[in-house]
């Protein structure tokens, strides 16, 4: 496949990028839509996102805000800025932030008030990268590991750790729908199937300083309840 091939192919990966962005009133026609092009190009992907589609469909808006800011945000699953997920808080991460912020200007990507290591930032930065090698890198260093370590925070024991450290030391857990408290998960293991189909099978081993979100976790909590 010729460079350009590559990212015109990929160009709907800044449609799939709106599947991960906080729920708005046209959320479920991007799911729907994204759901539509799974089914046609990748089929195996379109049923893993049957799920979530299903859950788009079949919320309240404000429960699907909900569940997004408690997946991500507040007393969150996991997070979605790859370069703290590989990195942790080392040094590491800060240079890739540079880098990536260069290339989104260079690019002139949009960053919507997060970081350039977030997830759909990056997914809106393939197609527009015109250098199949990077973009090889950025898939096989940084999204593919993360996404190994978000669908892992997934894991119905990891979520129950999680939970029991913030209802510790903040007192109350924020509510939750238990039908769809891990829904994300879906969307995450679709994009890997995708992202397979367009690169190689290579994927960076994490480094040492990588983060364990759970530890994070208890780190700033204990951190905070120190000030």
């Amino acid at each position: 496949m010729s460079d350009n091939n590559l990212f015109e192919n990929i160009k709907h990966f800044q449609e799939i990028a709106n599947i991960f962005e906080y729920p708005l009133n046209d959320f479920n026609e991007g799911v729907n839509d994204v759901q539509t092009l799974l089914n046609e190009k990748y089929p195996d992907a379109g049923a893993e996102l049957v799920s979530f589609t299903h859950y788009a469909n079949n919320t309240a808006l404000d429960q699907k805000q909900e569940i997004y800011t408690r997946t991500f945000d507040v007393q969150a699953i996991t997070t979605m800025d790859c370069g703290y997920l590989i990195f942790g808080d080392d040094y590491k991460r800060g240079e890739l932030l540079s880098n990536l912020n260069r290339e989104h200007i260079n690019s002139n990507n949009e960053l919507y008030n997060q970081m350039a290591d977030h997830i759909p930032n990056l997914l809106r930065l393939l197609p527009k990268l015109n250098d199949k090698e990077l973009a090889e890198d950025l898939v096989s260093q940084i999204i593919k590991p993360a996404l190994r370590k978000i669908t892992g925070e997934f894991d119905p024991e990891r979520i129950k750790r999680k939970n029991e450290l913030y209802k510790k030391h903040h007192q109350t857990l924020i509510e939750s729908s238990e039908d769809y408290s891990g829904v994300y998960v879906y969307a995450f293991k679709a994009l890997r199937i995708v992202l397979g189909y367009h690169f190689t099978d290579k994927e960076a081993e994490l480094p040492e300083s990588s983060s364990d979100f759970l530890k994070s976790i208890s780190s700033e909590i204990e951190l905070e309840h120190s000030k």
